[in-house]
């Protein structure tokens, strides 16, 4: 079959890396995808929420099935316009990718099915806001409502850093409509984790659990980013915390939403808290993570294709997952200045080799241009070196060795990706 993966960072790579190795596709296309997808697919300059522009070119090119990658077309309804011409989609439908599109909605959502998450408030006016952070001090979580790249959620350890971050929401609009209204939630302590299931609105399939890095800086300091690095198994989450995660958490949101006439078709992604407690929900995302995707999918022995169909048909009940025993770890070679302004245009050396020298070293690109014969940066993260190692000392090993050797003017990576596992 033809396939049509929506996207064009390092977690539609890699995604793309693991269809292409299924006996049922024939060809792949992305949109709009990367230099580096340039190797695996066939480029379509549509962008990823061009919605109408996607769907003519799966009905003109007799598309058999869309993958689709980043959250803004799921919550701007690119499910629901694929099926309206009988177009085979994976991905949540509009009123289900609510619980990526609106925090406000997720929040609600967990209220309403008593799934365990932190404490919180809504706000629509800036100074009733900023009242409220004085009365309950710090340290506190802000967070815009809408769909802000992964940057709209302050973790706050004062009140001037609570005061600023309200000011860049609801003041300066730094993420525009998405800051209108504010989630304050309180600041819940633990280690987080990422568990990812794969639902067809009644079953689910869990994918291997991960956990991922979103600060900047080592011993996670400064801002938050998209991600900087991944790894999986996550040992803080397997066993018994990932059972309970799935009974208290998954299973009360999928079957919650199916009573409200909402069949969650697709990826639900919890990124949780792992409090004394027990686990408790930071976020919902409607689709894979992004790094976590690049960790989790060389550990998958199965054939992703023959997932995604069982969970479009409503087949998952009798579907077991595979997963290979060695671990997989992600870093990201990021622009210097990310997740603020950088440079693009950065030519990257180093990339050569790596596929004939091992299989275990995956280069996945999430924002590069191919230029001439060389690769040019054009996005704040920009690659993402994986290793699968025998555990995740070895994974972490092999992962920072191929870093070494891949170079552009002013890269940035932590150095501490994998640490909280080895500790």
């Amino acid at each position: 079959m033809k396939v049509l993966v929506v996207g064009s960072g390092g977690r539609e790579h890699a995604l793309i890396w693991k269809i292409a190795q299924s006996r049922r596709v024939d060809k792949i296309y992305a949109a709009p995808g990367n230099g580096g997808i340039a190797s695996l697919a066939t480029l379509v300059d549509i962008k990823a929420d061009d919605i109408s522009g996607l769907s003519d070119f799966a009905s003109r090119e007799k598309i058999g099935l869309t993958v689709v990658g980043p959250e803004m077309a799921l919550v701007k309804g690119i499910a629901d316009e694929f099926e309206k011409r009988n177009l085979r989609i994976f991905g949540a439908k509009k009123s289900a990718a609510l619980l990526e599109g609106s925090k406000i909605f997720a929040k609600e959502t967990m209220r309403e099915f008593d799934v365990p998450t932190a404490d919180f408030k809504v706000f629509d006016k800036k100074e009733e806001a900023l009242s409220y952070v004085k009365k309950k001090g710090a340290p506190i979580v802000i967070k815009a409502d809408g769909l802000a790249a992964g940057k709209g959620v302050f973790v706050c350890s004062s009140l001037k850093e609570a005061e600023d971050a309200i000011d860049e929401t609801m003041g300066k609009k730094v993420f525009g409509s998405s800051g209108d209204r504010v989630v304050i939630e309180e600041c819940l302590e633990g280690e987080e984790a990422s568990v990812i299931v794969v639902s067809d609105g009644e079953s689910v399939v869990p994918m291997a659990s991960s956990q991922d890095h979103k600060r900047i800086y080592d011993d996670d300091k400064g801002a938050n980013t998209g991600g900087m690095g991944a790894y999986s198994p996550a040992p803080v989450v397997e066993g018994e915390i990932f059972q309970e995660t799935l009974d208290r958490i998954i299973y009360p949101v999928i079957n919650g939403l199916k009573k409200k006439g909402v069949l969650y078709k697709g990826v639900l992604y919890a990124g949780i808290m792992i409090t004394k407690d027990g686990p408790y929900v930071l976020e919902f995302n409607v689709r894979f993570g992004d790094p976590e995707t690049q960790a989790i999918l060389p550990r998958m022995k199965g054939d992703l294709i023959d997932l995604i169909e069982c969970s479009i048909d409503g087949k998952l009940r009798d579907v077991e997952n595979e997963w290979d025993k060695r671990a997989c770890v992600c870093v990201v070679a990021a622009s210097g200045g990310y997740p603020g302004e950088y440079e693009k245009g950065r030519t990257i050396t180093g990339l050569k080799g790596f596929e004939e020298t091992s299989r275990d070293v995956v280069i996945f690109h999430a924002a590069t241009k191919k230029k001439n014969s060389d690769y040019v940066t054009s996005g704040g993260r920009v690659l993402g070196v994986t290793a699968l190692g025998e555990d995740i000392k070895g994974a972490v090993k092999k992962s920072y060795e191929a870093i070494g050797k891949i170079h552009f003017d002013n890269m940035h990576y932590r150095k501490d990706i994998g640490k909280r596992a080895l500790n």
